[in-house]
């Protein structure tokens, strides 16, 4: 009789328990809501996309000749003034060095021209004798002549002759200035990398010096050192980049060719994220006629199109941004002010379509 009230008890326990269970899961609870207070304010459709920034004016700085380039002294950042700073320095080209075969043809060209020269001398020297000859002898026919003793021809051939010598003087003269300029010549293909560097000590002991310096184009600053490393380089070989970010910088956006089509110049930019409080205001200046095509982060294949964004009055330099900076630009393509109702009229572009960007602010 005990044990049949004790399982009566038992499972009249249970039932209750598994009914309170059901109970607890199933009772209604009130649903969380957020509450906030409802506002009025100004609506705006925005295409959003990543850009950096540029100097829209950036100026490459190349080797003028070939030769060689002494270290670069200035860094990035550092101010540059058009046609006074003097931004690196190159000295002319070491002569190569001569194979024992063009060396002995040079030193045979040097005999050659020397040989040369000593003839045009000797060729001189004749000429000189002959005007002597032909002067001495003119005097002595005019005198002749005024006494009636010799006759006119006589005269004219001695006058003829006087001047054929002193064309063959003068020629004689402007050959040994070509032969001595052959034998420099000559002498300037045996010439070394030891025979420089005594001409270049004797210039540095005189006070003359053969560095070529380059100056800075334009006002700005340096963006950034190609080569700063003392090296050769050939002729329009790049050395560094100089630009002016406190009136030249803009931002380059690269927009799909479905969001291109909805801006036009003059729309305005809210840049943000770009590393300081605020948000700085730019405007459009020009979306480019054609488009390219980039790869995603997913490899899903895009048609970019640049478009070019200009600051309003704020100065990026004296705020930290510089060039090629990561910024976030939002470009406005629709905007309703504050109070106006939304109607079908007002919903329309300057283009006459309704805004279908993908950005609601």
């Amino acid at each position: 009789m005990a044990r049949k009230r004790s399982r009566s008890f038992l499972t009249v326990a249970t039932v209750i328990v598994l009914g309170a269970a059901l109970t607890f899961a199933f009772w209604p609870r009130p649903t969380k809501v957020d509450i906030g207070h409802v506002t009025t304010g100004s609506m705006k459709v925005t295409i959003d996309e990543e850009g950096r920034t540029r100097v829209r004016d950036a100026y490459v700085i190349s080797t003028p000749v070939a030769g060689r380039l002494l270290r670069v002294e200035v860094d990035p950042g550092d101010p540059v003034e058009k046609n006074e700073t003097i931004v690196a320095q190159m000295r002319p080209i070491n002569p190569a060095v001569l194979d024992v075969r063009s060396r002995e043809q040079a030193r045979f060209a040097e005999a050659a021209a020397n040989a040369a020269l000593r003839l045009a001398r000797a060729e001189l020297n004749r000429a000189i004798a002959d005007k002597e000859m032909a002067d001495t002898d003119l005097e002595r026919i005019r005198t002749l002549h005024r006494k009636g003793t010799v006759s006119q021809v006589q005269l004219d051939r001695a006058v003829h002759d006087a001047r054929a010598t002193q064309a063959a003087f003068d020629t004689a003269e402007a050959a040994i200035e070509v032969r001595q300029a052959e034998l420099d010549n000559a002498r300037a293909q045996l010439m070394g990398f030891e025979d420089q560097q005594k001409l270049g000590t004797t210039s540095a002991q005189i006070g003359h010096t053969d560095d070529i310096p380059i100056r800075a184009p334009i006002t700005g600053q340096v963006l950034r050192i190609i080569q700063q490393s003392e090296t050769t380089l050939p002729v329009g070989a790049a050395i560094m980049e100089v630009g002016n970010i406190d009136s030249d910088l803009e931002v380059l956006a690269e927009l799909l060719s479905t969001d291109a089509v909805q801006v036009a110049p003059g729309d305005r930019v809210l840049i943000e994220k770009w590393g300081g409080p605020g948000t700085l205001d730019a405007v459009v200046t020009r979306v480019d006629p054609w488009g390219f095509t980039k790869f995603s982060a997913l490899g899903v294949e895009e048609q970019r199109v640049n478009t070019i964004i200009r600051f309003d009055d704020s100065k990026p330099a004296q705020m930290g941004l510089g060039h090629g900076f990561r910024v976030e630009v939002r470009v406005i393509v629709w905007a309703l002010p504050r109070g106006a109702r939304l109607g079908r009229v007002s919903c329309r572009r300057r283009h006459g379509k309704t805004p279908s960007g993908r950005n609601w602010t």
